[in-house]
């Protein structure tokens, strides 16, 4: 637990709330037009667009303004270090191949860390007018309505999954090889491609476990606290595999994950991919 003073996580909250609303507000004048610069990344298929770059330039001007000695990590490049003890992870548009497709599975993620523990997460849908945020120790909420993982629902038999999948060929290789060992001895699988919507999903009791592998950490920084704060066991297995489920299957599922693991680590030679 952090021991971040309770009036600077109180002034945290408030600027975390303000900021990703406004950034989401830039996404939604953008949700509508035609995009006129949208570019590549780490793949052919890993999209970035002027919505993104907005966006990010907001967060990153409106943090300045409000807090200017923290630092900052953002996806789309902006960083800066500050005094204060206090650091901001920011996702400016989580689900950008869903926005340029105009798919409403998207978002904005942003986390307050206070020396490198997230006390702070928000979440922004726009699509859906949902607003999630979570503070270390006090709990999760939607729309200001408390929100709670699933329990005594499913087994992982019965359980209905999240996951997502990389842009790199090599890594979606293992994560396909992982899925289909998983997908039979689970109720079923969801992809929407929004991590942070993912997470915020399973806090609110809409799946039962989630798993994704080689995620960034301004994919999960806010999402991870508001399924831990909303009563969600989360682990990190072979140190890149985000595993977050209801506390009744947890154990069950991090063991079939591992298991599925190992086996594509023989299968498709992870060892060597692992180093990419």
């Amino acid at each position: 637990m952090s021991t971040a003073p309770p009036a600077l996580v109180d002034e945290l909250k408030e600027v975390a709330l303000s900021v990703g609303i406004g950034a989401s507000e830039i996404l939604r004048t953008y949700a509508t037009a035609a995009l006129a610069q949208v570019s590549t990344k780490s793949s052919p298929t890993d999209l970035v667009s002027e919505a993104d770059r907005a966006s990010e330039a907001y967060i990153e001007s409106a943090l300045r303004k409000a807090r200017p000695g923290d630092s900052l990590l953002a996806e789309e490049g902006s960083a800066h270090d500050g005094g204060s003890g206090v650091r901001w992870v920011a996702d400016p548009l989580d689900g950008t191949t869903n926005f340029v497709f105009r798919l409403p599975a998207y978002s904005v993620s942003l986390a307050a860390q206070w020396q490198r523990e997230t006390v702070v997460g928000v979440v922004v849908d726009p699509s859906r007018q949902e607003t999630w945020m979570a503070v270390q120790g006090q709990g999760a909420w939607c729309n200001d309505e408390p929100c709670h993982v699933a329990s005594d629902r499913s087994s992982v038999a019965t359980a209905l999954l999240a996951t997502g999948f990389s842009y790199q060929p090599d890594r979606r290789a293992v994560q396909g090889a992982v899925l289909a060992m998983v997908l039979p001895v689970v109720r079923d699988i969801r992809r929407f491609g929004s991590a942070a919507l993912d997470l915020c999903w399973l806090a609110a009791g809409r799946y039962d476990g989630y798993y994704e592998s080689w995620l960034n950490e301004w994919d999960w920084a806010a999402g991870r606290l508001i399924c831990q704060e909303a009563g969600a066991s989360t682990t990190l297995v072979n140190g890149r595999t985000l595993v977050a489920s209801e506390p009744d299957i947890h154990a069950e599922l991090v063991k079939l994950i591992e298991a599925a693991e190992r086996r594509a680590d023989g299968d498709l030679r992870w060892p060597q991919l692992r180093q990419t």
